[in-house]
């Protein structure tokens, strides 16, 4: 599953997404639009469903038996996924169901920005390497970074990978279930550690990329 947030901007200038235009998420979008929730509280939801993913992946690196470490792995990716869902939601109920708000786009990044630290930190401080989860999320905040900087200088949003933030999620969320495998079978965390080392160096070059994008778009411009 992908998402995107709500958008204070031209629909020209959003993810582009397959899921948007499937018949249960605009079905699902059309019951969130017809309620009293807004776009900003779908939004900030987000941020409650990447911060019970940080947890659930910290705690499965301390938790006693195997048992409660699958659960808490199945739980992570459910929350990942959930993460995702309120990202593709909050920007068809703003957009497609006109509930924008004039505060929009702050909740459209702020969030996001929010929930890659608190789930790729509670990765690294699950596997005991809590650098490494930092570094994740901080090369992930640097992706967002870029794009929006290029938007601010005039320039359409890259939203190019190759670890953008549905790869991002999809990284996660395929960790988490590879590595009930790996606690049923060793009980390791070398799942997860790679996937940290994935998403790093993926976000960095993903920077890199956008970067070299942005300075040609800027200099064709001068």
């Amino acid at each position: 599953m992908t998402g995107e947030g709500q958008a204070g901007k031209g629909s020209s200038d959003r993810r582009p997404l397959a899921s948007r235009n499937t018949r249960w998420a605009q079905m699902l979008a059309r019951r969130m639009t017809a309620l009293s929730v807004t776009p900003n509280q779908i939004s900030q939801a987000s941020m409650l469903m990447a911060a019970l993913a940080g947890a659930s992946f910290w705690f499965s690196g301390i938790a006693g038996g195997i048992g409660m470490r699958v659960v808490l792995l199945i739980l992570a990716a459910l929350f990942c996924q959930l993460r995702l869902l309120c990202n593709l939601l909050d920007g068809m109920v703003a957009v497609e169901g006109g509930k924008g708000e004039a505060d929009g786009p702050f909740w459209n990044e702020f969030p996001d920005r929010i929930a890659d630290i608190l789930i790729f930190a509670g990765i690294g401080y699950g596997i005991a390497t809590p650098g490494l989860g930092w570094a994740a999320a901080a090369f992930a905040v640097l992706t967002a970074y870029v794009r929006e900087l290029g938007r601010a200088t005039g320039n359409p949003s890259d939203f190019g990978g190759p670890m953008a933030k549905q790869h991002r999620m999809a990284v996660a969320t395929g960790a988490a279930l590879l590595s009930i495998i790996e606690a049923l079978w060793s009980g390791g965390g070398w799942v997860l550690t790679i996937a940290l080392w994935i998403v790093a160096i993926g976000s960095a070059v993903t920077v890199l990329r956008r970067a070299g994008n942005l300075i040609r778009h800027l200099k064709a411009k001068g």
